[in-house]
């Protein structure tokens, strides 16, 4: 079958919906479908056309963009065309334009069009008022074309202020982690210092964009726990910001400001094969996310949990229930610091009760991209069995 996956933006851009998208449309390919991505350019040294893992990959320009979503004026034509040569389109929420626009070709070209809703769109301040316009008109109109609504956790349908109407067509498809990617290695001891890591005390990893919309990720929350680390007795921790964004300095001020700075590196982005390493280095990885809303899944978690490293996060993360009843590490209360700094303390004490193996043989029997890919092409199969 023809696919066509209308993602805003794909590797090497990094983030959950981009890595979603790559990894899934890589095992569509392995499974014998034909994958096409029509996304923005997003980075100046991106080709406008490749082929990656065996994706047909087009960029368009893009001229800014609003929130997560960057405005291509190329897309609506471009779409459209792909749309009448496509069996199936697959756009994603929530990144606007792209899953508009893609639902309208949808309906102009009776192509079967599948929405992964990934998590609710909202925004601060005056973006709050556009999302709440928005939600009311366009998304309801792409939902409502949609043939089939996915969702990555069956929590979501019911989380979500938006898709209790359309519960008739809504299905859950997991995300799956790369377990041939993500796996336990060996660590060299210059690569501890390199990237930031302490060879003396325990070491924290955190990952995320650093910008205005991933701010739910619970960084600044984060800091303020390492604050109260700090004030303790015993080894403070180290801990390890991986990521860039417009909001790096700030969260670098507010950590001086705290009196944590010289416990905490900030790296900027990391390369893929580092990203690897880093989470193999980390004796615990945090991911203290606030809004429900807005964390769909939480994808880094299973990174982390595949190579060995337990975790401590929140229970708005996707897999959040099950991190506690196969003893993967503790979840926190949501944006509490001081529950934060506590559960930190409480793991790191009892790092010798976490299973490494268990980890892993949770991630490969669960979560595998491969058997989410079989599940997916099942429904597309379906869904153009439905349409012919």
């Amino acid at each position: 079958m023809k696919i066509l996956q209308t993602p805003v933006r794909f590797p090497p851009y990094i983030g959950g919906v981009e890595s979603y998208t790559h990894d899934m449309s890589k095992e569509l390919v392995e499974l014998g479908h034909d994958v096409t991505v029509l996304c923005a350019k997003a980075k100046e040294e991106s080709a406008y056309r490749e082929v990656i893992d065996g994706v047909e990959v087009e960029r368009l320009d893009d001229i800014g963009k609003v929130a997560q979503t960057n405005i291509m004026p190329q897309f609506p034509i471009s779409v459209l065309q792909h749309a009448r040569e496509a069996d199936i389109i697959h756009t994603h929420i929530p990144t606007p334009w792209t899953a508009d626009f893609s639902a309208l070709a949808a309906k102009l070209t009776g192509t079967p069009l599948v929405v992964t809703y990934h998590n609710d769109i909202v925004g601060n301040d005056l973006l709050d008022y556009v999302a709440s316009v928005y939600n009311h008109t366009a998304l309801r109109f792409t939902l409502a074309t949609a043939d089939k609504i996915l969702i990555t956790q069956p929590d979501y349908l019911e989380s979500s202020d938006h898709l209790h109407r359309y519960a008739e067509k809504v299905e859950v498809n997991s995300n799956g982690v790369d377990v041939e990617k993500f796996r336990p290695i060996d660590v060299k001891d210059e690569d501890v210092e390199r990237l930031g890591f302490s060879n003396e005390s325990p070491n924290l990893f955190f990952l995320s964009v650093l910008d205005d919309v991933h701010e739910y990720k619970g960084l600044d929350v984060l800091l303020e726990a390492m604050s109260l680390l700090v004030e303790r007795d015993g080894t403070t921790p180290r801990l390890v910001v991986g990521g860039g964004g417009e909001l790096k300095p700030e969260y670098e001020s507010l950590a001086s400001e705290l009196g944590v700075s010289e416990y905490v590196h900030f790296t900027g982005y990391i390369p893929d094969d580092d990203l690897v390493t880093a989470y193999n280095i980390a004796d615990l990885f945090v991911l203290p996310s606030l809004s429900s809303d807005q964390e769909g899944f939480g994808l880094v978690v299973l990174e982390a949990l595949a190579c060995g490293t337990p975790v401590v996060t929140t229970e708005v993360v996707g897999v959040s229930d099950q991190i506690t009843s196969y003893d993967l590490g503790s979840l926190a209360q949501v944006g509490d610091v001081e529950s934060l700094s506590q559960t930190i303390e409480f793991e790191l004490e009892n790092s010798c009760s976490n299973d490494p193996d268990q980890m892993r043989e949770f991630c490969e029997s669960r979560y595998s991209w491969s058997s989410s890919a079989e599940e997916l092409s099942s429904i597309y199969l379906d869904m153009f069995d439905r349409a012919h």
